[in-house]
């Protein structure tokens, strides 16, 4: 199961780390003149909603794996490796020219109340779970419970300290990093990572 952890482990940071999850509330703490605690109060929750849509739906997803996996013994040596190759060229295949990931929009939130903001960041973020994660529960289904867990663990705390760590720093430091290019090329290097991990789930499981 390590090797699903730890794919896992790099989607929820690459997914982190994408501008729209995090520089619009930076954008909107300067206008509205936020504390810094403010700040992270909402960036907290807007992670959170995230990541609790992402895992509500991964659960259900890596029951079916579980299921599937009982019935079937190639489910762990041909089916699931077979799944996130598939699901690989799909998302390398995918090349719009920008990234799709339009959680939070700082221009549809301006001059909006504090509550409103917060409401409208929540709403966005838990509308808008992340699907590219989802692929590690179906494989996880064949370790149970106990892989469906791990998974949810590892994204719940990447993502919601990702965010609010990128909040945080904020400043004119992060301004210098080209983000846009992750954002640009998301879909390449998750497609990447998903066939990667097929092709060495074939020989190790």
């Amino acid at each position: 199961m390590t090797h699903i952890i730890i794919g896992s482990l790099v989607l929820s940071i690459i997914h982190a780390a994408i501008p729209n999850h995090w520089l619009p509330l930076v954008l909107i703490a300067r206008s509205e003149g936020w504390k810094k605690r403010e700040t992270m109060i909402v960036a907290g929750i807007a992670a959170l909603a995230h990541t609790l849509s992402t895992i509500s739906l991964g659960i259900i997803i890596g029951l079916i794996g579980v299921e599937i996996s009982d019935q079937l013994r190639l489910f762990p040596t041909i089916i699931a490796p077979l799944v996130l190759i598939f699901m690989g060229l799909l998302y390398f295949g995918i090349d719009l020219g920008h990234s799709n990931h339009d959680h939070i929009s700082e221009k549809k939130l301006a001059k909006k109340s504090k509550r409103s903001i917060i409401l409208s960041v929540s709403i966005a973020m838990f509308f808008s779970p992340c699907l590219e994660i989802e692929t590690f529960y179906f494989s996880a289904g064949h370790f149970g419970w106990k892989g469906i867990i791990s998974i949810s663990v590892v994204y719940l705390l990447v993502t919601v300290s990702g965010i609010m760590a990128l909040v945080a720093v904020g400043g004119r430091s992060l301004e210098k990093v080209n983000f846009h290019f992750l954002e640009n090329h998301e879909k390449k290097i998750t497609g990447f990572t998903l066939i990667l991990l097929g092709i060495f789930t074939f020989f190790v499981h």
